[in-house]
């Protein structure tokens, strides 16, 4: 009888020390998402959502439009949308149960029906929100990006992303507008006119994997390994790393690598993660 107690007793207790982890594990998620969220509103520079990183760091400066050959950045963006609502506690991917499912399997959840003040972000999270059932992070970014054979899923496509980036960074002062001719058509282009504020993107991504580096993707700022993992996705992180000399290129993609061969799924159960951010990780490395 006396065993039979014992044994019932060490089972509550397991169970209550898996509980107080899981429950200590959310509350750490929470604050460090809290954290992120200070650090962006409280920031003196131009504040930058990460979609307007990429599209900055994609930008071809004086001539103001991307590489007619990248055909990565429609759904690299896409995916900066998923982080950036992750990161600012909107959106959760669902908890693990009893049969752990792998990041990819994992549905996308409302969190917070706030408005973030971005009409883009809020544009995704009302999709997002009305969607029943809730879908996976890689169909979501393929239902933003348009990328989908169901017909029946197009109206879920985030049109023109690019341009209304743009013009966001024209209203914050980093971009300008003009009409470029281009012999059979005529384009709207948008060329940097705040240098520094593009420097202070490239310079911030070579730091984070030189001078900066911890050897440790959660001793990073989750932003910032946003940004390097999506501008990687996007097909722009070559730009940030061009002025380079050769060595200092050489060990920023090392570094890169190194990153890009850590296991999603691992990294996303460790301390103080953010679930969504290393599931869209995980739909761009499958």
């Amino acid at each position: 009888m006396t065993s039979l107690v014992r044994r019932g007793g060490g089972s509550t207790l397991q169970h209550r020390g898996k509980a107080n982890a899981e429950e200590g594990k959310h509350e750490e998620e929470d604050t460090a998402q809290h954290d992120e969220e200070e650090e962006f509103h409280d920031s003196k520079d131009t504040r930058l959502t990460l979609m307007e990183e990429v599209l900055l760091l994609g930008l071809k400066e004086k001539e103001g439009y991307t590489s007619f050959w990248n055909d990565c950045i429609s759904s690299g963006l896409r995916g900066c949308m998923i982080i950036e609502l992750g990161l600012r506690g909107r959106i959760e991917v669902e908890k693990l149960g009893t049969r752990k499912k792998s990041l990819l399997n994992r549905k996308v959840l409302v969190k917070s029906e706030q408005v973030t003040g971005d009409v883009l972000l809020d544009e995704a999270l009302n999709l997002i929100k009305t969607t029943k059932p809730p879908d996976t992070v890689p169909n979501w970014i393929e239902l933003l990006s348009g990328e989908t054979w169901n017909p029946f899923k197009l109206s879920f496509q985030m049109r023109q992303v690019r341009e209304r980036l743009a013009k966001n960074l024209v209203e914050k002062g980093v971009l300008t507008t003009e009409k470029q001719n281009f012999v059979l058509f005529d384009m709207t282009t948008h060329p940097v006119v705040d240098a520094a504020a593009k420097q202070r993107t490239v310079k911030k991504v070579q730091d984070a994997v030189l001078t900066r580096w911890t050897n440790d993707p959660h001793r990073m700022n989750k932003r910032l390994l946003s940004l390097i993992y999506l501008a990687h996705a996007s097909d722009v992180l070559e730009n940030a790393f061009a002025p380079l000399s050769d060595e200092d290129y050489e060990t920023a993609m090392k570094r890169v690598r190194e990153l890009l061969d850590k296991d999603p799924d691992t990294e996303s159960m460790k301390a103080g993660a953010n679930e969504t951010m290393w599931a869209v990780v995980a739909a761009f490395l499958k």
